[in-house]
């Protein structure tokens, strides 16, 4: 079977398998800018009950390898009676993870932001909620969109992980045409073009958000 005629037979396992890879990114995105903001708020709360937990929950998922937490969820989790099913696991291993980098893309992007910025506001009677809601937040939010579209790229290519728990996305799809194929190279480039038209992808989202949000915050008075 000569390369074309082998991607045009193997196109249908990868586009599904591209299909789950593009549900694991943006649903633990999702997950990851909800757990991410949670975090950045109880770190930034200045109250040290919540400072310290915080903490110590980013310093855990950043020190150590997602496969090991992918893991834990869904080997490690059905000892103590928690059990998932491989999708939902993938997704919730991959939000955990993510949403301690965002967290700390978010804090430094609010602290990133002009204190002077707070004391106006505070000067005009509003609260710290309300101040970091509407003045601090949108700022912060243009300076976070490059460190957290990074992210999400990054995030694209940690999807193949999830593969090991037999999860049908890209890379296990790729896997399986090639156990019947006996081609890989050619199926590997494959999934690496994929991964990249991806990111490529993504990256022109990127561009447009940020040139939207720019315009947005010129308006403002």
């Amino acid at each position: 079977m000569n390369t074309l005629a082998l991607l045009q037979s193997a196109w249908p396992y990868l586009l599904k398998g591209t299909g789950y890879t593009l549900l694991f990114a943006v649903g633990a995105m999702v997950g990851g800018l909800l757990v991410g903001a949670l975090l950045a708020v109880l770190r930034l709360s200045g109250i040290k009950a919540l400072q310290w937990p915080a903490a110590l929950y980013v310093s855990a998922m950043r020190g150590t390898p997602l496969l090991v937490q992918i893991f834990i969820i869904y080997y490690g989790l059905p000892a103590i009676g928690i059990q998932f099913e491989p999708i939902t696991a993938g997704i919730l291993a991959l939000s955990l993870n993510t949403g301690a980098y965002v967290s700390e893309t978010m804090r430094g992007a609010i602290n990133g932001v002009d204190r002077g910025q707070w004391e106006a506001a505070f000067s005009q009677g509003m609260g710290r909620w309300q101040t970091l809601h509407y003045i601090v937040w949108p700022q912060a939010l243009r300076l976070a969109v490059p460190s957290l579209s990074n992210s999400l790229i990054s995030l694209i290519k940690d999807t193949s992980l999830v593969s090991v728990i037999a999860v049908t996305e890209l890379m296990l799809a790729t896997k399986e045409v090639i156990s019947t194929t006996f081609q890989p190279f050619p199926l590997y480039v494959a999934a690496a073009a994929i991964y990249w038209c991806l990111s490529l992808i993504f990256e022109q989202v990127q561009r447009l958000l940020e040139r939207r949000l720019g315009r947005t915050l010129a308006r403002q008075p």
